[in-house]
């Protein structure tokens, strides 16, 4: 169990959670492939190559290799695609989709956290016009997630304006706590991906959750928790009259630096391992 509630004259804390595997029980956008193949943005073929990519992501986990070739593979497909009309598919498929498979683990974490008096902060390298309505039906009370750029036309350009991944993640993080006035020291985050070691390290309380090798390994070494979710459960199963509290769920990304922002790029680019162009991984 969490302590007890923070008393009005501590300074502000928050939980972090990565999303895939960590909140969740597969990958947020791979979850939609057939959402959007029956919105007409994808072919069945691509149905198909979006399933075996989910088959791995849960098999064995993603490290930085497997992360840019989805991420080249999603920026590709999504490429042209509608924002209003993702949006439109995302609300209408979003509680079939996601709501059975949100670990109640997670979500009970969740709940104790803001009882405990802490802001709850989901941060994902998914793209933000699929983690913003899972924060919000998971009461989050901010997101920071991948941007894409826009066209004039209202569609995906297949260019990354923000990517919320690595190290990038950690400076979202640092420039929130600055922002929001949160001690880090104090703060807990939680990820199943050792490609979030740097958004791990920068809180008090660090949590691995179902880790792979790689992070199980550091989390060991460091002696983090670790941490099994293995029920996902609909929200409305896990009490007769449950529903999440409603609570704003804000695009935090906004709030990193240009700084925080550049470097990040810089580091992906610098480890970047395939060609094509850019989308969240």
């Amino acid at each position: 169990m969490l302590s007890v509630v923070e008393n009005c004259f501590s300074p502000r804390t928050a939980a972090f959670f990565d999303l895939d595997k960590t909140v969740i029980a597969k990958s947020s956008t791979l979850t939609f492939s057939k959402s959007f193949y029956q919105g007409g943005l994808i072919n069945r073929r691509a149905v198909l190559r979006t399933a075996y990519t989910q088959f791995v992501f849960l098999a064995g986990g993603a490290d930085h290799e497997q992360m840019e070739k989805m991420r080249a593979y999603l920026s590709a497909l999504c490429k042209g695609w509608n924002v209003q009309q993702v949006k439109e598919i995302v609300a209408e498929t979003l509680h079939d989709l996601i709501d059975p498979i949100i670990y109640d683990e997670a979500a009970t974490l969740i709940e104790e956290h803001h009882t405990a008096g802490r802001d709850v902060v989901i941060v994902s390298t998914s793209g933000a016009e699929v983690v913003e309505p899972i924060g919000e039906l998971l009461g989050a009370d901010r997101v920071v997630a991948t941007r894409m750029v826009v066209g004039d036309d209202g569609c995906f350009t297949g260019e990354i304006e923000y990517y919320a991944y690595g190290p990038t993640k950690a400076e979202a993080v640092r420039a929130l706590a600055a922002s929001e006035g949160y001690d880090l020291s104090r703060c807990y985050a939680y990820s199943d991906s050792a490609t979030d070691v740097p958004m791990l390290e920068a809180v008090g309380h660090p949590h691995a959750v179902n880790p792979d090798r790689a992070l199980r390994r550091e989390a060991t070494l460091r002696e983090w928790p670790i941490l099994v979710f293995n029920r996902p459960v609909r929200l409305k199963q896990r009490l007769p009259d449950f529903s999440m509290p409603p609570r704003p769920a804000l695009v935090a990304a906004a709030a990193v630096g240009a700084a925080a922002v550049t470097a990040g790029l810089v580091w992906y680019v610098s480890r970047r391992r395939t060609p094509g162009a850019t989308l969240p991984g």
